[in-house]
């Protein structure tokens, strides 16, 4: 949507780059787009997201697609989490480098399509059952399509690879 940023906040200042399609606008000037590609940047994080968001968007709570794949993010962050319409998200081609930074995304209740490829995450030992078993709702998962076989294969190996976590019984209750 917008030329080489380093901060989140130069979104508002930047006119969007032009796509097939004209980019719509509301009577008070704000973009009516479900969609955000702040792709091939310099991101490091996304402070001040939702207030950027909601002086660009008419509705920023529609907003379905975020590309923010090709950026320097270390982390998901949460403000993803607060975006419930949310099906689209590429975060491939970052630095994301704890697996367990993708147990964020679980909330979002329809997250069909998500990238994390090209983040050291990928290196990590069942890098793609722990995202299946993580987001059993995703039908796509670094452009490919989920299979019956993936979920199969993604369900034995969460058996074999995590260990339920322990109910505690307290003492007084018995």
């Amino acid at each position: 949507m917008v030329a080489f940023q380093a901060s989140v906040t130069d979104l508002i200042s930047e006119e969007p780059r032009t796509g097939l399609r004209p980019l719509r606008h509301s009577k008070s000037g704000k973009s009516l787009t479900q969609s955000l590609w702040l792709n091939n940047n310099v991101l490091n994080e996304l402070r001040d997201f939702n207030h950027v968001i909601s002086q660009l968007l008419e509705y920023p709570e529609n907003l379905a697609w975020i590309d923010l794949s090709f950026n320097d993010l270390t982390s998901i962050d949460p403000v993803l989490t607060t975006l419930f319409n949310l099906s689209v998200l590429y975060l491939h081609g970052n630095s994301i480098h704890r697996l367990g930074e993708v147990n964020k995304l679980a909330i979002l209740p329809r997250l069909r399509s998500l990238t994390l490829h090209g983040n050291p995450i990928e290196e990590e030992k069942g890098y793609r059952q722990y995202v299946l078993c993580t987001l059993p709702r995703i039908t796509t998962f670094d452009f490919s399509g989920i299979t019956k076989a993936d979920r199969t294969t993604a369900e034995v190996w969460k058996r074999m690879n995590i260990k339920p976590k322990k109910v505690r019984i307290k003492q007084d209750a018995l």
